[in-house]
């Protein structure tokens, strides 16, 4: 699993994101520029320039027609891909922590930070595709940060765009009815299997049917959600703080992201700051592999949507776009040895 690295940004990345085809690789840095990739050689297709700032987040829409980019800079900003050209810019009171489209492409949410005396919104856009220059300036719906809640760090969209799922900065992770913004359920997601005491919920990735997601935290575990019933199926727990976690299709695994903070690492060996790919079962919990690559913690991991491969974008500034080989689709569990040795711990 030899991968290509992508050296095109300057600074640490924030988010890597495949569009629906896998062909094209979307990529956002604490520098100002978003870039677009070839995902099957790494060539650069153009970049996104207009952001006066850090660039948190990215998303593109099921038709790579529209890209959407929110900063630190107060902007949210919708792109044209086959152009690179900003179509429009939304004010945000705040910096713009994530963006991401609904189902459809017809709406954009975007969590603007409780910082900057701003009470921390998740708000939502309605997106006019026919003349993408002329949108809306006032979102259609906005979900405020309760008075005795934690603001929210990531949130993304279930199946049909019914629900909005949010993770925040407490652990908690919350469901919202994306029509009027009621909360209809919420869960301690974090906080719960480990001892620490930083539980920030770090990201939110949904499977391919969207009818379950998982979440990573900064309490060094990575849970699996079902959005109807809203129970935790699963928990995968890691050494380090975790940045990022992703599903895999084809194959019954998730991967996660992450590693030690710089300034909490003696040393810029891997193995000290826990800077690999973990790779574990999703249903059995175990961790089966480990990759490495990156100098510094995973911040980003993305599945391709044809389960093929995976690009992570790291603190050192690099995208490593890894495909699958062989062995990696012969890998199997034996269920019934699996079962027989859980036995034999009880």
């Amino acid at each position: 699993m030899r991968p290509i690295k992508l050296m095109g940004h300057e600074r640490s990345l924030t988010q890597v994101k495949y569009n629906r085809e896998g062909d094209l690789l979307f990529s956002v840095a604490k520098d100002n520029a978003a870039s677009i990739w070839y995902s099957s050689n790494g060539e650069r297709l153009g970049t996104l320039e207009g952001h006066q700032g850090v660039i948190w987040s990215i998303d593109v829409d099921p038709e790579t027609h529209l890209c959407a980019t929110g900063g630190g800079d107060l902007a949210i900003k919708l792109w044209e891909v086959s152009t690179g050209k900003c179509v429009f810019t939304w004010d945000s009171p705040s910096p713009v922590r994530r963006v991401a489209f609904s189902p459809d492409g017809s709406k954009l949410l975007a969590i603007a930070d409780q910082v900057m005396g701003h009470i921390g919104t998740i708000s939502v856009y309605n997106i006019n595709h026919e003349q993408p220059s002329d949108q809306s300036v006032e979102p259609s719906l906005v979900i405020e940060t309760p008075e005795e809640g934690a603001k929210a760090t990531v949130a993304g969209w279930s199946a049909n765009g019914e629900f909005i799922i949010a993770g925040h900065d407490d652990g908690y992770v919350t469901k919202f009815d994306a029509t009027n913004g009621e909360l209809l359920d919420t869960l301690q997601a974090h906080g719960v299997y480990t001892e620490e005491k930083i539980v920030t919920v770090t990201d939110i990735q949904f499977a391919e049917d969207r009818s379950y997601f998982i979440t990573s935290s900064k309490d060094k575990c990575s849970t699996l959600i079902d959005v109807d019933t809203f129970d935790i199926l699963k928990v995968y727990k890691a050494d380090a703080p975790m940045n990022t976690a992703a599903i895999t299709p084809v194959k019954d695994f998730v991967i996660l992201g992450g590693g030690q903070e710089a300034r909490n690492v003696t040393t810029t060996a891997e193995s000290q700051g826990k800077f690999e790919a973990r790779f574990y079962h999703k249903i059995f919990e175990d961790e089966i592999g480990r990759v490495k690559g990156h100098f510094g913690p995973l911040n980003t991991v993305a599945v391709h949507p044809d389960g093929t491969g995976y690009s992570s974008g790291g603190e050192d500034g690099f995208i490593r776009v890894h495909q699958f080989d062989k062995s990696y689709f012969e890998f199997y569990v034996d269920a019934a040895e699996r079962t027989d040795k859980s036995a034999e711990k009880i």
